[in-house]
């Protein structure tokens, strides 16, 4: 009987359950623990940031990360409505409103080409948003913020362990968002982290964190007692979280590696179909290197992505298709700003099809999907041909 091939399945390292044992033998299942910090010492130091404070998921990093912009009602918002809600969602809790603007063909990141144009008096940030690990155009879009004294928040909950011209995604905006949720790379079930590059941001993200209190400086020894002193909520992740994840986050380099082989099988696999026309592979530009967090394919039109959808399925093959545009959801609709027509969104949005990709993904399972797009695109293509007159 064939078996089912997932999209997605959490890598274990090998040493999950013996920090998660640790932490619960010292009685240490709260937060902000042993583990919680050296998880942020991990990424500070592998990805050279300034202070990364661990979170309960990408969509609370997002959340401080718009508390930290002071964004009020009638404020603004650049970002693609190629992404997904948390991105949006984290300004609109904070008073402000979603201004969306188109991707790319190429890399689907944010089109920088397109910022300046959507900037109005009320324009406070852009977050850029680096899907499938692939990073956005940062010395443009950090170019364009500086000049408009502009905000830049990476949304780089897909880019953990990725970079642009050497530096991390993460570490090159203002602030930068990370998730460690299930389907990512390097997982903890839930979970996230803030990446604070302003050193004057620091002390106030970690109040905001805090509940609003001043508990991290009052352990340091910095105030005689804590209290309540600005805005914030429990962004503080479980210490059992932090110790699984610590495990992950020791194997960046090994994880990356099996990812890319996989990654790589597929792109060579299906080069004969991409020189054929029937499919495009995702794009790597040279100066951005990938984490390989999603292997993506766009097929020429809606219809073929979902009839190889369904075939794929009923291989008991895990595909799927990626976000609706934000702009034409009902609260996109209802609350948001979009800048220009968004003709690559709405092209992308309907031909993507993300294909199996985690580590442990056998070659023999790899094979199959291969061979299940092949056998289904080329008779597709034969079907259409039609035979020439007599």
């Amino acid at each position: 009987m064939t078996h089912r091939i997932p999209l997605s399945r959490p890598f274990i390292s090998g040493k999950e359950l013996e920090y998660v044992t640790q932490a619960i033998s010292r009685g240490a299942t709260g937060s902000d623990g042993e583990f919680t910090r050296r998880c942020a010492s991990l990424l500070e130091d592998q990805f050279d940031i300034g202070k990364v404070l661990m979170t309960p998921s990408c969509t609370a990093a997002l959340e401080i990360a718009a508390m930290l912009c002071d964004l009020e009602p009638g404020d603004e918002v650049i970002m693609p409505s190629f992404t997904f809600v948390s991105t949006a969602n984290a300004v609109v809790r904070a008073g402000a409103r979603p201004v969306f603007v188109d991707v790319r063909p190429d890399t689907l990141n944010i089109n920088e080409s397109s910022i300046e144009d959507a900037i109005t008096e009320r324009t406070r940030a852009i977050i850029p948003v680096h899907y499938a690990g692939v990073a956005c155009e940062m010395d443009t879009i950090m170019d364009i913020a500086r000049r408009h004294g502009l905000l830049v928040i990476e949304d780089a909950a897909q880019a953990v362990n990725a970079f642009y011209k050497g530096q991390a995604l993460g570490s090159i905006g203002d602030l930068g968002c990370y998730s460690f949720h299930d389907t990512k790379n390097y997982v903890c079930g839930e979970g996230g982290a803030i990446c604070v590059n302003r050193p004057d941001f620091v002390e106030r993200a970690e109040i905001i964190r805090e509940k609003g209190t001043n508990r991290a400086q009052f352990f340091r020894g910095e105030v005689d007692k804590y209290t309540w002193v600005d805005i914030g909520s429990s962004f503080v992740p479980a210490e059992l979280a932090s110790a699984f994840l610590l495990a992950q986050l020791e194997q960046l380099e090994a994880i990356q590696t099996l990812r890319k082989e996989i990654h790589e099988f597929y792109t060579h696999q299906l080069q004969p179909l991409e020189a054929e026309g029937l499919l495009r592979v995702g794009r790597i530009p040279d100066h951005s290197d990938s984490n390989y967090h999603i292997f993506h394919i766009l097929l020429p039109d809606v219809g073929t992505r979902d009839n190889l959808l369904e075939k794929l399925r009923e291989d008991k093959i895990g595909a799927a298709f990626h976000y609706v545009p934000l702009h034409s959801s009902p609260m996109g609709n209802r609350i948001g700003r979009t800048a220009e027509r968004l003709r690559v969104t709405e092209s992308v949005s309907n031909r993507l099809l993300r294909l199996p990709l985690f580590c442990g993904i056998a070659e023999l399972e790899r094979t199959r999907v291969v061979e299940t797009i092949k056998e289904h695109l080329c008779l597709t293509a034969r079907r259409t041909i039609q035979p020439k007159a007599a």
